[in-house]
């Protein structure tokens, strides 16, 4: 699938999860993928699993291709990171190969693959402790 428009080809791709910015670089290489400066087989199982997910979906629908993927991200926990740099890599595949194929392949796998979720948390209101809780109150 890659041929000679894409041999030097740069894409950049960000997503957001929460406070969470990620940063998505995908070039041509031979199939690295780092996650903040570290390589993702070091990452925890189930984070690893989470973010090898576009590139396994890409894998299964355009067969082998050949990229390096750096993902940066900043702020947040760590899942909201986790879930940024998903988004990240997805969008930015999604750029490298062009591919309206795999669009439709991540939108039915899961829509959070290409769409930000945009849910944040509610603000505190003004004499309560918490967002949704109200001040206890004593009838004595």
């Amino acid at each position: 699938m890659v041929g000679i428009e894409t041999r030097y080809k740069k894409v950049y791709a960000s997503g957001k999860r929460k406070s969470a910015i990620a940063r998505a670089v995908v070039q041509n290489g031979n199939g690295n993928v780092t996650f903040n400066q570290r390589a993702i087989l070091t990452l925890p199982m189930f984070e690893k699993l989470k973010l090898e997910e576009p590139i396994r979906i890409a894998e299964v629908v355009l067969g082998k291709i050949d990229f390096d993927a750096t993902v940066t991200v900043k702020g947040g926990g760590t899942q909201c990171q986790i879930d940024a740099g998903r988004l990240a890599i997805a969008k930015a595949l999604i750029t490298y190969t062009q591919s309206d194929e795999l669009r439709e392949a991540f939108l039915t796998y899961d829509r959070n693959l290409l769409v930000a979720d945009d849910r944040r948390k509610e603000a505190y209101k003004p004499g309560d402790s918490k967002a949704r809780a109200s001040r206890q109150t004593s009838y004595r």
